[in-house]
């Protein structure tokens, strides 16, 4: 059975190989040393919310959410900007219980949504996000300007 608990700083080794996994999905190249870091400010800073999914007492993933808030509906929103299982442990409702347990901190907090955007080839991730109940915005383009 899949348990799902919020992380604090005493679980950041434990989330460090799956963030850093999680980035070389996305291309990036490992570096767990800086995702510690990167990591550790986030949640010491109280800048982020990190969901941690277990499976017989082993970390299988994560979901790490960021604040922030609508203007249109002067109400608070939270980005969940990351989703990650490892290989292993896919296809068994762990991405699925990850994103309830987003939506219920969401609810406590009286967030008004949940925003995430994932790429255009990712099936696999369109279809657990579609299956959770979430709905592709066909009224927004994103646009990006790198820095």
């Amino acid at each position: 059975m899949i348990e799902i608990r919020q992380a604090a700083i005493g679980d950041l080794e434990l989330v460090v190989p799956l963030f850093d996994a999680y980035r070389e999905f996305y291309r990036q190249q490992s570096d767990p040393e800086r995702a510690r870091r990167f990591l550790r400010d986030r949640l010491s800073h109280k800048e982020s919310i990190i969901f941690l999914a277990f499976l017989d007492s082993s970390a299988i993933g994560f979901t790490q959410l960021y604040p922030s808030f609508s203007s249109a509906a002067m109400a608070r929103i939270f980005i969940v900007n990351d989703l990650f299982v490892v290989a292993g442990a896919r296809r068994r409702g762990t991405g699925s219980a990850l994103l309830q347990a987003a939506a219920e901190h969401g609810r406590h907090l009286g967030a008004v949504r949940l925003v995430l955007s994932t790429e255009v080839a990712n099936a696999a991730a369109q279809a657990v996000y579609e299956r959770s109940g979430w709905k592709r915005d066909t009224g927004f383009c994103v646009y990006q300007l790198a820095l």
